[in-house]
């Protein structure tokens, strides 16, 4: 089974997570809960009339720990890109290894730029549609890669894009997460 590191616990990184952990694939997200989120208030997330940032976020990470994800409040202080994937390392001593590896920062690009990820002329990391990085097997989301399109829905779709790109990867073919109730015709 694949090992999918998430480096953020926003919109972006809660969004890939939704999709890797529902599909059975080993997600760990590492999150300081430090989001922007929680000083907002949106009005403007598609089906949700009205919801606190905080509320959001807590909803995203039930649902996500409900399909599998471990959710983990520590501090990412180093990721390496290795033979087999990568190294996460929290909290400057325990790691953890992963096949793939999604940031999701925010508009913080240390992580990104130590990991050597190329960037635009514009300081944002160079991704292409699937999120991907130049570095293999690792994408970038959200806020790190849009210069002022700062939105919950966007970088969760972010998210999601960069979790159907793995999801494509690990099934060898093009992978759609569309779910059909049983009764449908």
């Amino acid at each position: 089974m694949a090992r999918v590191a998430i480096v953020g616990g926003g919109p972006a990184g809660l969004g890939a997570a939704l999709y890797t952990a529902k599909n059975d694939l080993d997600t760990v997200v590492f999150d300081t809960d430090e989001t922007w989120m929680h000083k907002a208030r949106l009005w403007n997330y598609p089906g949700i009339e009205e919801v606190g940032g905080t509320e959001l976020i807590e909803r995203m990470r039930e649902q996500v720990e409900n399909f599998g994800a471990d959710v983990r409040f520590d501090e990412v202080t180093d990721v390496e890109s290795t033979d087999d994937g990568f190294t996460v390392t929290v909290d400057g001593e325990t790691e953890h290894d992963a096949d793939y590896l999604v940031l999701a920062t925010g508009a913080n690009r240390d992580v990104a730029e130590e990991l050597g990820c190329e960037f635009t002329d514009n300081d944002l990391v160079d991704v292409n549609l699937q999120m991907q990085t130049s570095v293999e097997d690792a994408y970038a989301t959200g806020a790190m890669v849009r210069a002022e399109e700062w939105q919950a829905n966007i970088a969760a779709g972010d998210g999601s894009a960069a979790a159907l790109n793995i999801l494509s990867k690990e099934k060898g073919e093009h992978f759609h997460d569309f779910d059909v109730p049983d009764d449908a015709e």
